[in-house]
């Protein structure tokens, strides 16, 4: 089940970036499959431990059994509180991985809403417990704030007048599936990139519906508190927004990339980056696992 539900990206790079001790304690953070923690339970001795968390419950059926492996049925958002609950203190943390990209489980399961490729109902929630899903969206936000959400999270263009696409066909049709979606949507559709808008449009959806872009700044402000001095940071984007949040954390300590600067002039930063540049898959990673071809790992190092 596990090589079904997800293929994961830079195995051996995230791995390698994390720097394993082997009585370390480790959080994956969007264990899916069960692919980045099973290699981390494998560098791990009979002293190590590791917390996966997700927030989709069927996720939960990838675990291990390993004694050393704790499910958390949670979002990443709630990373520290999470952690105390289990006896785990701030600073105590050994390196936190995140693979932030949507599982080929999604993908691939119709039912679930995220792809475009299949009609099924109106969904995209990762969380099936959580009531607002993309439908809800869909039937309830402004012209303006749909417009909002495809710019800012799907970095499309003539964002407005996709809005009122979707706006006049829902005053005669509630959108319900994604086939209806996109034929509300299809007047702004381009003929020649129908494929890339409609990801981006979905990405977008998908963005707003899960709170994505919150949780990850939350659970990069906690990764502080909850690393020791020297642990490792591993996170795997998909899209620039997400990379440049994680770019900018990296490299400044907040989200602007405001850089600030001690008593002397010296820029300040808690992180020291492992790499310089965003590690990518390579080529023949992307012909295995085509999913894989928009991966960037970024690599820190609490100071």
């Amino acid at each position: 089940m596990t090589e079904i539900y997800h293929t994961p990206a830079l195995a051996d790079e995230s791995i390698e970036g994390l720097d394993i001790k082997p009585n370390g304690i480790y959080a994956d953070l969007t264990f899916g499959g069960g692919g980045h923690s099973r290699l981390i339970l494998a560098s791990l001795s009979d002293e190590g431990t590791l917390f996966s968390f997700d927030q989709d419950a069927d996720a939960k059926a990838n675990m291990t059994g390993d004694e050393r492996h704790f499910f958390v049925e949670s979002n990443f958002r709630f990373l520290r509180s999470q952690l105390r609950l289990r006896g785990v203190a701030d600073g105590e943390v050994d390196g936190i991985l995140a693979d932030l990209g949507v599982s080929s489980h999604h993908f691939d399961t119709a039912e679930r809403g995220f792809s475009f490729k299949a009609d099924a109902p109106l969904d995209m929630r990762m969380n099936q417990r959580a009531t607002f899903s993309a439908r809800e969206l869909i039937a309830t936000y402004s012209a303006e704030d749909l417009a909002r959400i495809f710019k800012e999270y799907g970095e499309l263009d003539t964002t407005y007048k996709i809005a009122s696409c979707i706006v006049r066909y829902r005053s005669t049709k509630e959108i319900t599936t994604t086939g209806e979606l996109i034929e509300a949507v299809a007047p702004c559709t381009p003929k020649k990139d129908g494929a890339k808008f409609l990801t981006k449009l979905f990405q977008a959806l998908r963005i707003e519906v899960n709170g994505e872009m919150e949780a990850l700044k939350m659970a990069l402000e906690q990764s502080l508190k909850v690393l020791r001095p020297g642990g490792r940071l591993c996170v795997i984007s998909y899209h620039s927004l997400e990379d440049r949040l994680v770019k900018n954390f990296i490299k400044t300590g907040n989200f602007e990339g405001r850089v600030e600067k001690d008593f002397y002039g010296n820029a300040t930063t808690p992180w020291v980056a492992v790499s310089k540049k965003a590690i990518v898959p390579t080529a023949e990673e992307v012909e295995r696992n085509p999913r894989s071809r928009s991966a960037k790992l970024r690599v820190a190092e609490k100071r």
